[in-house]
């Protein structure tokens, strides 16, 4: 079945003054696009300002497996009601619990609750992890918006489990409670927790999506501070500019081609994230600041992925600086796809992630 892409940027109506101070009549809500509906056939129109307002009718490549072409194909609708952040929380926190059995019966491993420096961790212990392994270990960043915690479970459970490398997966401070740079803070700390045991070039950084851009701050940090830089990072699903909306973000919500997506507005992105900071600030957008010198770093993003624009944008930079960038990306699947244990692409993306991590160990 064949999915369709809408997007348009609403005109801007400039209201008369005696108009200005009326109370606009209640509207209904908008109601979900239904088969009926749904257009059949590409358009394209490009106004004065160079706003595309398009539809594109997309199938779904058949080179996936059939897994993804099943998961591609569930539908959600594209008009909905606002999900509060108690609820993206519990739905998140269900859904995160539900993955961590998942992935455990595909990587078997031991996983306790801990701190360190005053910061609450995940510490996964792969099973059958050699003796060679012990002096090494991965720093976890987690997804989840900022706002939540879809990571630490789904990212920490199978790299463990392909690398046989202890992971300790942070459990950073949330927006809105605590904006830039709580998170920052806490996992420069944890960071510098891990370095009173193993050496630096015995360490890895790594996250997704939240946690990718997490992972672009941290160095930037931890080059300002002069510590020691990890062997290397993981930046899959990322960005490193808050000033400015890359171009897929206009294109794909969460799911990709299906589900809400409003149309982008100019200013501040995350910005209960960001809060009062400059949005240029080096550290909170590393695309500005001095990257020379950072480690090997592993890029994954896909081809639906609303932060496509954002990884490969920050790759670029990381080339431009002289850093050993590589960028891999899959085709048609959405954001973080790697969550998902049933997808062989996703099993396929953690072992391209687990063998950096271990090739870079091993240097």
């Amino acid at each position: 079945m064949p999915f369709t892409l809408r997007y348009a940027i609403p005109l801007l109506l400039l209201l008369p003054a005696s108009l200005v101070a009326q109370q606009p009549a209640p509207q209904p809500a908008p109601q979900p696009t239904t088969a009926a509906e749904a257009p059949n056939r590409d358009t394209s129109y490009i106004d004065a300002q160079g706003t595309a307002h398009i539809t594109r009718v997309v199938p779904v490549p058949q080179d996936l497996s059939p897994q993804a072409q099943l998961a591609l194909g569930r539908p959600a609708p594209d008009q909905g009601a606002p999900e509060s952040l108690a609820e993206r929380r519990k739905m998140t926190d269900e859904y995160t619990a539900r993955a961590r059995v998942a992935w455990t019966q595909l990587c078997p491993n031991a996983l306790v609750e801990d701190t360190m420096a005053g910061v609450p961790v995940r510490i996964v212990t792969p099973d059958g992890m050699p003796e060679n392994n012990r002096d090494k270990v991965l720093l976890n960043l987690h997804g989840g918006g900022f706002n939540s915690d879809s990571g630490s479970y789904t990212e920490s459970i199978p790299i463990a489990g392909y690398t046989k490398i202890k992971v300790v997966a942070v459990l950073y401070r949330l927006a809105p409670e605590h904006p830039f740079p709580a998170a920052v803070d806490d996992s420069i700390a944890v960071y510098k927790e891990l370095l009173k045991t193993y050496e630096p070039d015995h360490i890895v950084i790594y996250g997704t999506s939240a946690g990718a851009i997490l992972t672009g701050e941290v160095a930037v940090r931890l080059k300002q501070l002069g510590l020691p830089l990890p062997a290397a990072m993981g930046i899959f699903s990322g960005m490193g500019d808050f000033d400015r909306t890359g171009d897929s973000q206009a294109m794909y919500a969460l799911r990709g081609l299906s589900g809400h997506l409003d149309p982008p507005k100019p200013g501040a992105q995350l910005n209960e994230y960001a809060g009062k900071t400059d949005l240029k600030d080096p550290v909170l957008s590393p695309i500005y600041a001095d990257l020379h010198g950072l480690p090997p770093t592993l890029f994954i993003t896909s081809g639906r992925d609303l932060l496509l624009s954002g990884t490969a944008n920050l790759q670029r930079a990381f080339l431009n600086a002289g850093v050993d960038a590589r960028l891999v990306m899959f085709d048609a699947l959405p954001h973080a796809f790697w969550y998902d244990p049933r997808l062989p692409e996703a099993i396929e993306a953690n072992h391209m992630m687990a063998d950096f991590f271990v090739k870079q160990l091993e240097k």
